[in-house]
């Protein structure tokens, strides 16, 4: 890494003032160009004003000149054999008259707009010229006169012609004089024009050469020093995002850049006792780490033989189960079809074997849990009629139903429902949500259990609604496993699926189950609950990746 020198800013002081000096030069030297500007602009302007002006007075002695010609050949034809309009002798001397004033004018706003006593001697000399015009005007017009009063006409052609030679003579030196006068006036003004304009040149040349040689003494007193101290910083940089954390840069002077070399230099040091505190605590943390992963390994372990553990408990127990539940079911259908089996025992015999039969379902479906890898339920997805399944499950549950004087029934549907679901667990879900109204609705005396397609959506509803008290405030509670409601006698043993295993399913089926509890109309005299309403949303397409 390159080292600073103390020469590079020795003897420079601050950097802001040196900054504040040169930004104080660079404004006073636009200052004095931006004067030296204007004058140039200001003098080239009235030069050119000059010059302009000089070229319309020329213009106006050029028509003087006309007008002058004119009234001439108006005299001689006032004073021929043949005179013509008399009033174009009067129109030519007007027309003379307007010329020379115009030129008089022109001169007089010339001297007006210079204050140079040189400018006021030159006016008096062109006024004479002028004055001696309109006497020449003035004399002829006076000839012009005389001249008609003469009866010969040859003494009058004479006469005239007189006239007009001394017409001639006393017009053609003031306007030559005049015209020249003018000339040498555009000619001074572009003299001075071109003058100014070397000047400017030699101006900008010699502005140029100063500013050129200040920028170089700027480079080697200011900019290259600062340049290399800027290196030497970025340098020192890029060596600490190397990891280089012992670099040191010398300061080499007291002003900004030696404070951010000191600050640098700080900073440096700090991440050298931080990266001594991060190396320290990576090494407590691998060891934290390690140990760590060496308890969850063990865990881990454990976890893996407690699982194993209760897969084998669940596939004894389901095995165990299976035996009596199928001689239940056997004995059962003896029952039913013996002919000396009382009449009043039937309805019993087919509810002891519905249930026997969900709990040997249930059974069946623990054993598939416990051999199954993922330890999840797994569902069988297809095309199934909602009606058939809704009727069987309120035909399941209205013994009970019916011992709790509770009226049980299926809402009636003007057409079936398809859905995509696993059959025998959507009739499971639906008779507990049944059940769970039966025994926990404390003074229902209605349950309904109904189904309707979604709208222009794919799927259907199924809702299970009881004229009960309603759902408590904290109603998604329900959904936690292990939570029971409040039943309104008794608690009632039996093994219908709690909500929570329900939202499971549900969900499983892509579909969603809510809540709701039925109040009156707002404005009533009573907002108390009048029912509670548990709603299924299932699709009608779902993919059955499940069931593959």
């Amino acid at each position: 890494m390159r080292q600073t020198t103390r020469e590079d800013g020795a003897g420079m002081g601050s950097l802001r003032l040196r900054f504040g000096l040169l930004v104080g030069s660079a404004a006073a030297l636009v200052v004095l160009a931006a004067i030296g500007l204007y004058a140039a602009l200001h003098t080239a302007e009235r030069t050119l004003d000059a010059t302009l002006d000089a070229q319309v007075r020329l213009e106006l002695i050029a028509e003087l000149s006309g007008r002058l010609t004119e009234f001439g050949l108006a005299a001689i034809e006032a004073v021929g054999d043949n005179p013509g309009r008399p009033e174009r002798l009067a129109n030519a001397r007007n027309e003379v008259d307007r010329a020379l004033i115009a030129v008089d004018d022109g001169l007089s706003r010339a001297v007006a707009g210079s204050g140079g006593v040189l400018d006021r001697t030159q006016y008096t000399a062109r006024a004479r010229p002028l004055a001696r015009l309109r006497a020449a005007r003035a004399t002829l017009d006076r000839q012009v006169a005389q001249i008609q009063r003469e009866p010969e006409p040859a003494r009058r052609a004479d006469a005239i012609r007189g006239a007009l030679n001394a017409f001639g003579a006393m017009t053609g030196q003031p306007l030559t004089f005049l015209v020249e006068a003018e000339r040498r006036a555009v000619e001074a003004s572009s003299a001075e024009v071109r003058t100014l304009a070397g000047r400017m040149r030699g101006v900008a040349l010699a502005a140029a050469g100063l500013i050129v040689i200040l920028l170089l003494l700027l480079h080697q007193s200011l900019t290259r020093p600062i340049l290399r101290r800027l290196e030497a910083i970025r340098a020192g940089a890029a060596a600490i995002g190397r990891g280089e954390l012992d670099t040191r840069l010398p300061v080499a002077s007291r002003d900004e850049l030696g404070l951010l070399v000191a600050s640098f230099n700080r900073m440096a040091a700090r991440l050298k006792r931080r990266e001594a505190r991060v190396a320290a605590d990576r090494a407590a943390l691998e060891e934290i780490v390690a140990r760590a992963t060496a308890d969850l390994r063990g865990a881990n372990a454990r976890l893996e033989e407690i699982d194993r553990s209760r897969r084998r408990f669940f596939a004894d127990v389901s095995h165990e189960l299976r035996t009596p539940l199928t001689v239940i079911l056997g004995e059962c259908d003896l029952a039913a079809r013996s002919p000396d089996t009382p009449d009043a025992f039937r309805p019993v015999i087919a509810t002891i074997r519905n249930r026997a039969l969900r709990l040997h379902r249930r059974v069946g479906d623990m054993l598939r849990v416990a051999r199954s890898e993922s330890g999840q339920i797994e569902l069988e997805r297809r095309p199934v009629g909602l009606a058939t399944i809704l009727a069987e499950a309120v035909e399941s549950c209205a013994p009970e139903a019916r011992r709790r004087r509770i009226d049980l029934a299926l809402a009636p549907s003007p057409a079936d429902v398809e859905v995509v679901a696993d059959a025998e667990w959507l009739r499971q879900i639906v008779e507990g949500l049944i059940d769970n109204a039966l025994r926990h609705a404390a003074g229902a005396t209605r349950v309904r259990v109904g189904f309707s397609a979604r709208g222009e959506a794919d799927g259907a509803v199924v809702t299970v609604t009881d004229d009960g008290p309603g759902f408590p405030p904290a109603a998604e509670a329900l959904f936690e496993r292990f939570r029971r409601g409040e039943a309104r006698g008794a608690v009632s043993a039996g093994f219908g699926i709690g909500l929570a295993l329900a939202r499971w399913v549900v969900e499983r089926h892509d579909g969603a189950i809510r809540l709701e509890t039925i109040r009156p109309q707002a404005g009533g005299p009573d907002d108390r609950a009048t029912g509670a309403r548990v709603v299924l949303e299932l699709p009608g397409e779902t993919m059955r990746e499940d069931a593959a």
